[in-house]
């Protein structure tokens, strides 16, 4: 009988120490990668889809106005939209992310770009076009802050090159909704309403990667024990009593200033110059593209250095000489000063990059996140319009220009403070 109970004994050891373990050993590491991997592709997606929404109105906006019968004006108006919903509902995504998890809000804001591109090009009116488009905006303006937050709590160790790759999928998403709008929607029988709609489909498939981070409401990997992310959450900083967090937004604002006025109205700066109406279409595009492989390098690059100046000084003196040059032959080196504007616009994944090393927590970045973007954006607001102010009333392009130029001085300055080695924690907590 003891025999008997030894070797039950000897049974169960052999049980507990050699079945239990076995399935989960060779398991975990499988389950990691594929995360991982599952992970690279929704920021990969959802950053394809932080600007078609924007882009393909630009180039059907024509169609759009006579379509709905929209005034001039308001038409004007929906160039400011984006920016002010991006500060606005920028602003609540920290607060969201806390509640529900960052991978649930992207989700979430996914669905919305979703449901925003499907509803207005068939809401039935301007307020309704209006409304639907806010919700898209919506949608584009929490991911736009929390893609630095997943990426920070995800990938601590390639902040880097994980901002170079969203950058430049963002980029793509950009200059692909500008360049194939138009001949899309002649494809698809010379509606506006396709032409718009079409990239909902893009937008949905954005949803599925990011469905099974939904239930993880800390927004780190579910392999790390849960000691580990409890140190990542922190109190609210005061951001405020940053002065890098304020170097960082008024850096954020002025490269999104100088931006969106390329966006809107360089294309007619080279037309009312005497290049042809398809040819500025191309330079406008070019300028966009050059974003694509420089949004990959340049976060790299300003990853392995300590200081991120010398960078903000690059590029912000492309951006002088391609402003001086359209002031001086916008049409004679109309190639070149395309693409010195286009390195100039890659102050854009630069901010993203130093707002991922501005911050030592998850919770750090996703407050200077909301605080550098949604500041900015209100920043941001005025200058395309006041171009056009300036445009109308002086007759040329001489004073718009010059404007341009006089904005990229104080942003080489706030950017050389901003890429200073701090953290916002250290300096909130002084």
């Amino acid at each position: 009988m003891m025999d008997g109970m030894a070797s039950e004994e000897a049974r169960t050891k052999m049980f507990t120490t050699v079945a239990v373990p076995a399935p989960d050993e060779p398991r975990r590491p499988a389950t990691r990668a594929w995360r991982t991997r599952l992970l690279v592709l929704g920021i990969v997606l959802s950053a394809l889809n932080l600007r078609p929404a924007i882009t393909s109105l630009g180039a059907l906006l024509e169609e759009v106005r006579h379509g709905l019968g929209m005034s001039g004006s308001v038409a004007g108006l929906l160039t400011s939209v984006p920016p002010l919903c991006f500060a606005v509902f920028g602003v609540t995504a920290p607060r969201l992310a806390r509640r529900f998890g960052p991978g649930a809000v992207v989700c979430a804001g996914m669905v919305a770009i979703t449901a925003g591109l499907l509803i207005r090009p068939y809401a039935g009116g301007t307020a309704g076009f209006l409304a639907a488009s806010a919700l898209a905006l919506m949608g584009i303006a929490v991911s736009n802050v929390l893609m630095p937050v997943i990426v920070k709590r995800w990938f601590p160790d390639r902040v880097g090159s994980m901002t170079g790759l969203y950058s430049m999928a963002l980029a793509l998403g950009t200059a692909a909704a500008a360049a194939v709008t138009v001949p899309m929607t002649e494809v698809l029988g010379g509606s506006w309403r396709s032409g718009l709609t079409v990239w909902a489909a893009l937008a949905a498939t954005a949803v599925l990667p990011w469905i099974p981070f939904v239930r993880q409401r800390d927004a780190a990997p579910a392999e790390q024990p849960a000691g580990r992310h409890a140190r990542v959450e922190a109190p609210a900083l005061r951001i405020t009593r940053s002065r890098t967090a304020w170097a960082l937004a008024v850096f954020f604002g002025l490269q999104a200033t100088a931006a969106y006025i390329t966006m809107g109205w360089m294309a007619q700066i080279f037309r009312d110059a005497g290049v042809p109406a398809g040819t500025a279409g191309l330079l406008l595009a070019v300028t966009m593209v050059m974003g694509v492989p420089l949004a990959f390098v340049i976060p790299r690059v300003a990853a392995r250095l300590p200081h991120q100046g010398p960078i903000v000084i690059a590029l912000g003196a492309c951006g002088l000489a391609g402003y001086a040059g359209l002031y001086l032959a916008p049409a004679a080196g109309a190639w070149a000063w395309a693409l010195l504007l286009g390195v100039a616009n890659c102050a854009f994944p630069l901010a993203l990059t130093m707002v991922g090393m501005r911050a030592r927590t998850g919770a750090g970045v996703a407050q200077l996140s909301a605080f550098a973007q949604s500041t900015g954006y209100l920043i941001s607001i005025p200058g395309p319009l006041l171009v056009g102010v300036l445009y109308q009333h002086s007759g040329g392009w001489g004073l718009p220009i010059a404007l341009m130029a006089a904005l990229m001085v104080p942003q080489m300055v706030v950017g050389v403070l901003a890429g200073r080695s701090r953290t916002v924690e250290d300096e909130a907590a002084r």
